[in-house]
């Protein structure tokens, strides 16, 4: 598998590519499964379904692999919040935590109640052709726990924070809990047949570099290391979106470094390319116009060169409305470009 060896840094034919996201609504094949399925968390838990939205962007943009459908918040669903996604709204969790007690009452092994995850898993992997990897995937303890504590998305994280402050220990025990059952997630989805793993850090922005290491990184860290120990020929990838600042700083047990696209290309080569293999960074908007969307190829190929060492993604995830044929044009244009 050419993104495997990517993430080992092995030489390869081309550098590989995948997109975050790439499973979404500017595919109308997706709309249509998701039509199908009634919502969005029916959809995560219909087996079928989930492969198929799963192997779509494979077939029809040609990616090197595909990432498994499914959302960061089902595990803190399993461990006894109650969620719902709202139509133009987003994620909403009916009851949040607001104290240690609140922690206490969390289900334990909740990673033992996604059997549908994993068998989404092992359907895609019987039906991806051998040559394309699977990653799995979930979302990091402090990305995990702001949805947790605030209950939906948010701009400030006021309520997280005040946690962090107020009752450090509380928001430790609070993470310590969700590490515990990521762990057990992403080893049973290794199992189910994954072949890499990454944890998203969506939301280590909110952190100032101090908390970020000791609320954020260190429990990546102690997840990725649990990894390796238990599957060390397993790619493992982190990716904290918006600490360009930290970078000098990042440290750990792991393969692949998500580059997020407010981090300069150059910049995270610099301090961490010897160190891990680089993924991303294209900005995503990019894929608006065919030149611009050229131009950040080039520019990216330029930095990371043709060797091992660089996997190709955007720096987040894809837009709704991105056209579809740019999308199929991104991904032939950097086979094409980095062709060895």
């Amino acid at each position: 598998m050419i993104f495997i060896d990517a993430c080992k840094r092995k030489e390869t034919p081309y550098t590989p590519i995948w997109m975050m996201r790439q499973a979404g609504r500017y595919l109308e094949e997706y709309r249509e499964t998701r039509k199908k399925a009634g919502n969005f968390l029916d959809l995560c838990h219909n087996v079928e379904l989930a492969t198929e939205v799963t192997l779509q962007p494979v077939e029809i943009l040609n990616v090197d692999a595909a990432i498994l459908f499914s959302d960061i918040l089902v595990v803190p669903l399993e461990m006894g919040l109650p969620l719902e996604f709202v139509a133009g709204e987003g994620p909403q969790f009916q009851r949040t935590i607001t104290n240690y007690q609140d922690v206490c009452n969390l289900k334990k092994d909740a990673f033992l109640k996604l059997d549908y995850v994993y068998d989404t898993i092992s359907s895609v992997r019987a039906k991806l052709p051998k040559d394309k990897a699977l990653i799995g995937f979930c979302g990091s303890p402090w990305t995990l726990a702001t949805y947790m504590i605030e209950g939906e998305g948010s701009k400030t994280y006021a309520k997280s924070k005040k946690m962090l402050y107020e009752n450090p220990q509380t928001m430790h025990y609070l993470l310590k809990q969700i590490t515990d059952e990521l762990k057990g997630y992403l080893i049973r989805q290794i199992e189910a047949g994954a072949n890499a793993v990454m944890v998203f850090d969506s939301w280590a922005s909110a952190l100032e570099q101090e908390a970020y290491f000791e609320f954020s990184w260190g429990y990546m860290k102690d997840i990725a290391k649990y990894i390796k120990m238990h599957y060390p020929e397993i790619p493992v990838i982190l990716f904290p979106k918006g600490i360009a600042g930290y970078l000098k700083h990042i440290d750990g047990n792991f393969d692949v470094f998500g580059v997020d696209w407010g981090t300069p290309m150059e910049f995270a080569k610099q301090h961490l390319g010897a160190k891990y293999v680089l993924q991303g960074n294209l900005e995503p908007s990019r894929l608006y116009n065919e030149d611009f969307m050229e131009m950040g190829v080039d520019e990216i190929i330029g930095i990371m060169g043709k060797k091992a060492g660089h996997i190709f993604n955007l720096g987040h995830g894809m837009l709704p409305d991105l056209p579809r044929e740019n999308v199929i044009k991104l991904v032939e244009m950097v086979h094409k470009k980095t062709k060895r």
